[in-house]
């Protein structure tokens, strides 16, 4: 695509920006680097620049799967290869098994006609090569960066920075987290629910290797996955009411491994070593809405999400691919990107698709929850039939890789 228009340049000589991006993680990266790619002058705002990366370093405790969806966008932009070929580990089978009745439902890549069906990735190493790209992009980095007020006239709206500074743009996308602080600015609520529950995360090793397979075990207390990394290690996301956590995250190294053994059924065998432990804490937060006046909401400043199915990021970066073509579609009619109808557009059809997903997931964490034998003689008939169901099986998969 063509710059958005003839005085581009001359806009960013006067400081008039397309679009400034608040939040320079995973999300907020990409839709700076997307939007840059897409020919609009971007500047991206963050308190900090991410710490470099190096394939020498211990593996982000954070890790994401990433979509087919995800994976395309990051294609597109020019930075999968260098994610891949650094430490991405691809997996091929997913199993999800209830503690309770047994049912187990399996998805398998062959079935879908691909090779994966995801990757496992740090959050660090994707955050890391999309910041490096910035610059090539033409991206205006502006770090460290702290809002402190926001405005709008006719034709732009305006940042105030703590350290004095303005940055001036058509169009502000707030991508700065489930706590935005620019979503508060202009007033948009939020709804949901607190899980009362906390993720505790680490690395560890098994017996038996992982098969390149992610497993999922839903408990009574919350669900377990162990994601297949790398280097041959499980990243685990263990789900657990808060004072477990903290019981889980105070034991020794001895006592975390029988207690994780235990809560995996040992599938992958005894587990050996353990790398730290973190954890933090599960909500679901739904942004009234994802427009305002030259501002719009992006990533989890839009919807933080139970981390159950894994789509979080995913559901964010479907997110920067509505908003780039939307926006992109509107200059190639010679609208404003920024006007109201534009952003409506986009608000539309991401908080459809968001609220859908996450509710979804929810209504999935509390079936999941269900302790009463006839329901779990339910639940457990329900993911039985679903296994045994191709076309249903196909159509979930087809909806989690975001095709």
């Amino acid at each position: 695509m063509s710059e958005p228009r003839n005085d581009t340049a001359a806009r960013r000589r006067g400081n008039l920006l397309d679009v400034a991006v608040v939040g320079g993680g995973m999300v907020g990266a990409a839709a700076a680097l997307a939007l840059a790619r897409a020919g609009f002058s971007v500047a991206l705002a963050d308190a900090r620049e991410p710490a470099p990366w190096a394939a020498a370093d211990e593996l982000d405790l954070r890790v994401v799967g990433l979509a087919p969806s995800s994976i395309a966008l990051l294609d597109q932009l020019g930075v999968w290869p260098a994610i891949r070929s650094a430490r991405a580990s691809g997996y091929d089978r997913m199993v999800v098994w209830d503690a309770e009745s047994g049912a187990t439902i399996r998805f398998d890549a062959a079935d879908e006609g691909r090779d994966v069906l995801g990757y496992i990735v740090e959050n660090a190493l994707v955050q890391a090569v999309l910041w490096h790209a910035l610059d090539d992009a033409g991206v205006r980095r502006v770090v460290p960066a702290e809002v402190v007020a926001f405005s709008r006239r006719e034709d732009r709206a305006q940042l105030e920075l703590a350290d004095g500074q303005a940055i001036a743009a058509r169009l502000v996308v707030a991508a700065d987290g489930a706590e935005s602080p620019l979503r508060g600015m202009v007033g948009i609520g939020t709804h949901g629910r607190d899980y009362a529950q906390r993720a505790v995360v680490a690395h560890v090793e098994t017996a038996r290797p992982h098969e390149r397979t992610a497993w999922q075990r839903f408990l009574p207390t919350g669900p377990l996955a162990m994601l297949p990394l790398a280097d041959g290690r499980s990243s685990i996301v263990w789900s657990l009411p808060d004072a477990e956590a903290r019981r889980v995250l105070a034991l020794d190294d001895e006592g975390f491994r029988e207690a994780l053994g235990v809560a995996s059924d040992f599938r992958l065998g005894p587990i050996g070593g353990v790398t730290r432990r973190a954890a933090f804490p599960l909500r679901l937060k739904l942004a009234d809405r994802y427009e305002a006046d030259r501002l719009v909401l992006l990533g989890d400043a839009a919807h933080a999400v139970h981390p159950l199915a894994g789509q979080g990021v995913n559901l964010g970066l479907r997110d920067v691919v509505e908003l780039r073509d939307t926006l992109r579609d509107a200059h190639e009619a010679g609208r404003d990107i920024a006007a109201a109808h534009v952003l409506r557009r986009y608000a539309r059809r991401r908080r459809s698709a968001d609220g859908l997903d996450a509710w979804s997931f929810d209504a999935l964490a509390r079936i999941y929850a269900w302790q009463a034998a006839p329901l779990v003689a339910v639940r457990g008939a329900g993911v039985r039939l679903m296994d045994a169901f191709g076309p249903l099986k196909r159509r979930i998969a087809r909806h989690a890789a975001g095709l």
